[in-house]
C-alpha cells in the first residue's frame, strides 16, 4: 500500500516524473505487434536490475553519453528515503509541481515536506474535515498549481485548487450518497475545477454552486455500476469502467464517446490509466489487476502483459510508468518514427538510410544501392529527419548513437539541409542521457524533456542538490550565467550555510572561493538565509563580499546589528540609505541611546540634524542640548522667534538666544540679537500709531519712515542704531526721490555737507524723469564728477566744457563718444584739438 502511495504521487505537473531511478544495467526493448491496426503497436521498455539503493552492478559510460561531473559540492541525495512518522493516520501522500512531498492524513491536516524529508509547513482542509475526518483524497494538478481534493465521513466534497494560495471550497451534496462514492477522480475544464463522481450506476459532475447528474454516451445497459474511473493527463479524455467488465472511453465533457471494450474481467481493477502520446489519434487506457496488465484503444482487441511483482502504474505525458519492487518498466505507444524505421521489411526512408549506413560501415556496395533508391525518390531531407527523431525517443545511447550516425551520413548528401535540429538533438539527448543516469533517477523522455524545459530541468536537479551535473548542463547549454550558473551556485551557497557542523570561518571561505565574481549573486541573500538557520555570525562574514551596501544595512538591521549597519551605510556614500538607519535605529532605540549613537558617528548626526530643520524642531533643540551647543542653540531660537506671530513669544525666543550666544562667547551674535528686539520694540510702539512695520529689518523701516514723513522718527532711529551716514543718506535721498518731494530734497541738501557727494542727487532726480531739479546740483557736484552730472542731464556743451578744462582725454573721448552727426561741429573741433593736447602730454 505504501509503495501504491509513494508511486501514485510521482506523476503530475510541470515535471511528469517523480522521483523514479533509472536500473544500472542496460534495458531491453521488446516489440509487441498484434493483429490490430498499426495505432495499436505498443513498446514496452523493461528496465531490469534493482532499484536503487538496493543494487549491486557497477555502471560505466563514455563521454559522449553522459555529462561529466567537474567537482563534488554536496553529496547526492540518498536513492531510498525512510521517514519514521510520528504524526496521525494518512489518507494519501502526493508530490506538488515543486517536487514537494504532500502527506493528507486523517483529520484533514496536510503535511509538506521537501525532498529530503524535511518538514516545512502545513495546512488544514478545514474544521469540517476535522469533525467528519477524511475518507479519501487525491492530489492533483491544474494551472493554478497543485491542489488537494477529499472527501468527508458526512460524504460532502472539499477543494483546495492551489496549496500556495489556499482557498478552501466546499461542493454541493450529492443526492443518496453515503459515505465514499464509488469511484470519483478530479477534472479542469473551461478554467474550472469539478469532481466527478459515481455512486453506483450514478454519475455526477460538482462544481461550485450545482450537482449535475450526466449519462455517458453509449455506456453498455449491461453495466449495473461504474467502479473505476481515469482522468487522462491533460483532462482531455475520460475513461469508466464498469461492473460488467467494459471499459467505456470518451471525451471528459462526456459528450463524445472513443470507443467500448468488453476486457471479460469482471474484477474490479487495481489501477487505472491513460497512455497517450501528445497530439496521438490512438488514445489507449491501461488497466491493472494483481499481476496482469491490460491495454485497450479504440478497436475490440487488447494487449496483456504478466508482471513478474506486484507494481503500480503512472500516468505520464506520453506513457505509463509501472513500477515495481525491484525494477521499473515504460509502456508507450511506438512513436511513428521508430515504426518506420525499425518495423520489419519497411522500406520507410529513414529505415533505408540506417541500413545505407550499415552497409557503409562494413564497406559494402549496398550502402550505393540504397543511397540510390533514396535519392530516386528524392526523400533524402525525410529519411535524415526520422533518424533524427527516432533517436530523441530511444533510450539506450548505443542506439541513439546508431540513428544518429546514420543522419549524419545521410546529410553529407544535402547541400542545403539545416544543421539545427540535428545539432539540438545531440545537445538534448547528452542532457538526457545524464541525468537518466541511475545516480540521478530522472528517466525523461525527450517529450518530457521538451515539454518541461531546461529551465525546469535545472530547478529539479537544484532540488535534489545534484548541483555539480546542474552547473555542467548550464555550461554545456551555454544558458545565460544569471540564468544558469549564478543561479545554481546561488542554491548551492543557501543550501551549504545550513550545515552546521562546519564552522562559520570555513563556510564562509567556500562561499566566497567557490562563487567568486560569479554574475547575479547576491551574499545578501545567501546572508540572509545563514540568519534564518540561527547563523548570525556566518551571516554577518557574508555580507562582508556583498558590495551594494543597499543589500547589506536592511539585513544587519534585521539582524539587530544596527551600529554596523550605520557604519555600511555612511561608507556607501549613500545619504537615503544613513536616513534609513537613522530612522530604524530611533524607531528602535531609547531617546537618549539614540542620541549618544548619533554622537559617535558625526556624518550621520550631521544629516540627521539636516532631517530635524525641516522636519523636527524640537527634536533638533534636543540635539543641541545634548552636545551642550550654545551657538547652535542660539541660532535655533532666533530661527523659532520669526515663526512665532505674537511679539512677546518673539521677544521671548530672542532673548533666550542671547543668552545661549552668551554662553557660547560670541559677543557679535548676542549684540546682534539684542539690537533686534531693540527694533522689534520701537516698531510695536510705531504700530500703536498704525504704521505696520513690525517684522521690517532696519532698513526697511528707515524707507518706511521716511516716505511716511516720519522724519523725526527716523532721526531717532537713525541715531539710537548707529546708521553710518552715508546709508542713512542713500536711504533718505532715495525715499525723497521716490514720493517726489523736491522741497524737502533741496532743504535736505543744504542741511549740511552730504556725506555720498551731489551727483548721487542728479542721477536720483533723473532717475525720476526731473532734469530740472538734477540741475540745481550739478554745480555742487566736485569736479572730477562735473562731466557725468552734464551728461546726466543731456547737457553737452556743459560737459565738454569740463572736460576741456580738465584736460582729460578720456573724459573727452567720453563725450566725443556722445555726440552725434548734427553735433555743432564748432564744439567737435574744440573737443578734437583738446583730445590732440591732451595725448601730447
Amino acid at each position: 500500500m505504501e509503495l501504491e502511495r509513494w508511486a501514485q504521487g510521482m506523476s503530475g505537473g510541470s515535471s511528469p516524473i517523480r522521483g523514479t531511478n533509472r536500473s544500472p544495467k542496460a534495458a531491453t526493448e521488446t516489440f509487441l505487434q498484434r493483429t490490430a491496426p498499426a495505432g495499436d503497436l505498443f513498446l514496452l521498455r523493461r528496465e531490469h536490475g534493482q532499484l536503487p539503493g538496493t543494487h549491486t552492478h557497477t555502471h560505466t559510460h563514455t563521454h559522449t553519453d553522459t555529462l561529466i561531473h567537474s567537482f563534488s559540492v554536496c553529496p547526492s541525495p540518498p536513492s531510498l528515503l525512510f521517514l519514521q512518522w510520528k504524526s496521525g493516520p494518512v489518507r494519501q501522500l502526493g508530490w506538488t509541481v515543486c517536487d514537494d512531498l504532500l502527506c493528507i492524513q486523517e483529520d484533514g491536516t496536510v503535511l509538506i515536506y521537501d525532498l529530503f524529508g524535511a518538514f516545512k509547513r502545513h495546512f488544514s482542509m478545514g474544521n469540517e474535515v476535522v469533525q467528519n475526518q477524511v475518507l479519501e483524497a487525491k492530489v492533483f494538478h491544474s494551472p493554478y498549481g497543485t491542489g488537494v481534493a477529499i472527501v468527508t465521513g458526512a460524504s460532502r466534497f472539499t477543494l483546495a485548487t492551489n496549496i500556495d494560495d489556499l482557498k478552501l471550497r466546499r461542493l454541493p451534496e450529492v443526492p443518496g450518497l453515503q459515505g465514499a462514492p464509488s469511484c470519483w477522480a478530479v477534472l479542469t475544464q473551461d478554467r474550472q475545477t469539478k469532481v466527478l463522481l459515481a455512486n453506483g450506476a450514478d454519475l455526477y459532475i460538482l462544481d461550485n454552486t450545482s450537482c449535475t447528474p450526466v449519462t455517458p454516451p453509449g455506456l453498455s445497459p449491461q453495466a449495473c455500476s461504474i467502479v473505476n474511473m481515469a482522468v487522462s493527463f491533460s483532462y482531455k479524455y475520460l475513461a469508466l469502467f464498469t461492473d460488467s467488465g467494459h471499459l467505456w472511453m470518451g471525451s471528459a465533457n462526456l459528450k463524445d464517446k472513443l470507443s467500448e471494450v468488453d476486457t471479460k474481467v469482471r474484477t474490479p481493477p487495481k489501477q487505472m490509466v491513460w497512455c497517450r502520446r501528445p497530439k496521438s489519434q490512438q488514445p489507449s487506457v491501461v488497466i491493472m489487476w494483481d499481476r496482469l496488465l491490460l491495454v485497450a484503444g479504440e478497436c475490440t482487441d487488447t494487449i496483456q502483459y504478466t508482471l513478474d511483482e506486484e507494481s503500480v502504474c503512472v500516468a505520464e505525458l506520453d506513457g505509463v510508468r509501472i513500477v515495481g519492487g525491484s525494477r521499473h518498466e515504460l509502456l508507450q505507444e511506438v512513436p511513428s518514427a521508430c515504426q518506420d524505421i525499425f518495423k520489419i521489411a519497411s522500406m520507410a526512408p529513414g529505415a533505408l538510410l540506417l541500413e545505407a549506413h550499415k552497409e557503409y560501415e562494413k564497406s559494402s556496395q549496398k550502402a550505393d544501392e540504397y543511397l540510390r533508391e533514396i535519392k530516386e525518390q528524392s526523400v533524402l531531407g525525410e529519411a535524415v529527419r526520422q533518424c533524427v527523431e527516432a533517436a530523441g525517443y530511444e533510450h539506450e545511447p548505443e542506439t541513439q548513437k546508431t540513428l544518429l550516425r546514420a543522419a549524419s551520413f545521410g546529410k553529407c548528401f544535402l547541400s542545403n539541409y539545416p544543421p539545427e535540429p540535428f545539432v539540438s538533438m545531440c545537445r538534448d539527448l547528452k542532457v538526457l542521457n545524464s541525468v537518466r543516469e541511475y545516480t540521478v533517477g530522472i528517466p525523461l523522455t525527450h517529450t518530457q524533456y521538451k515539454q518541461m524545459t531546461v529551465q525546469v530541468l535545472i530547478d529539479r536537479l537544484v532540488y535534489r542538490k545534484l548541483y555539480p551535473l546542474a552547473i555542467e548542463i548550464c555550461r554545456y547549454l551555454k544558458t545565460p550565467e544569471y540564468q544558469g550558473v549564478s543561479r545554481v551556485l546561488k542554491h548551492w551557497a543557501c543550501c551549504k550555510v545550513q550545515q552546521k557542523e562546519e564552522p562559520d570561518e570555513s563556510i564562509a571561505h567556500a562561499v566566497s572561493v567557490k562563487l567568486g565574481e560569479a554574475a547575479g549573486i547576491s551574499y545578501s541573500e545567501i546572508a540572509a538565509r545563514a540568519y534564518e538557520c540561527g547563523r548570525t555570525e556566518l551571516a554577518i562574514k557574508l555580507l562582508e563580499f556583498e558590495p551594494r551596501s543597499g543589500e547589506q544595512v536592511p539585513l544587519l538591521l534585521k539582524m539587530k546589528r544596527s551600529q554596523l549597519a550605520l557604519s555600511k551605510a555612511i561608507e556607501s556614500g549613500d545619504t537615503d540609505l544613513v536616513y534609513t538607519v537613522v530612522t530604524y535605529l530611533k524607531n528602535e532605540m531609547n531617546r537618549g541611546d539614540f542620541f549618544m549613537t548619533l554622537r559617535n558617528q558625526p556624518v550621520a548626526l550631521s544629516l540627521y540634524r539636516q532631517f530635524c530643520k525641516h522636519q523636527e524642531q524640537d527634536t533638533l533643540k534636543d540635539l543641541f542640548n545634548q552636545d551642550d551647543d550654545h551657538q547652535e542653540l542660539g541660532n535655533f531660537y532666533v530661527k523659532a522667534s520669526y515663526k512665532e506671530k505674537k511679539l512677546e513669544a518673539r521677544l521671548s525666543l530672542l532673548q533666550s538666544a542671547v543668552d545661549e550666544y552668551n554662553k557660547a562667547k560670541n559677543e557679535f551674535a548676542a549684540k546682534a540679537t539684542e539690537e533686534e528686539m531693540k527694533l522689534l520694540r520701537f516698531q510695536r510702539r510705531l504700530d500703536e500709531k498704525g504704521e505696520a512695520l513690525l517684522g521690517l529689518s532696519l532698513q526697511e523701516t528707515l524707507h518706511a519712515l521716511l516716505t511716511s514723513n516720519f522724519h523725526k522718527q527716523a532721526e531717532q532711529l537713525y541715531r539710537d542704531f548707529r546708521v553710518p551716514d552715508k546709508r542713512y543718506w542713500w536711504l533718505k535721498l532715495t525715499a525723497l526721490a521716490e514720493k517726489d518731494d523736491w522741497e524737502e530734497m533741496e532743504k535736505f541738501a543744504k542741511s549740511k555737507k552730504s556725506p555720498i557727494g551731489y551727483l548721487p542727487f542728479v542721477e536720483v532726480c533723473v532717475k525720476q524723469h526731473n532734469k530740472y531739479e538734477a540741475k540745481k546740483y550739478v554745480s555742487k557736484v566736485t569736479p572730477e564728477q562735473k562731466v557725468k552730472a552734464h551728461l546726466a542731464i543731456g547737457d553737452l556743451e556743459g560737459a565738454a566744457e569740463a572736460a576741456i578744462e580738465r584736460r582729460s582725454e578720456g573724459e573727452i573721448s567720453t563725450v566725443l563718444s556722445r555726440c552725434s552727426p548734427t553735433t555743432d561741429r564748432a564744439l567737435l573741433e574744440r573737443l578734437n584739438r583738446a583730445r590732440s593736447t591732451a595725448a601730447k602730454k
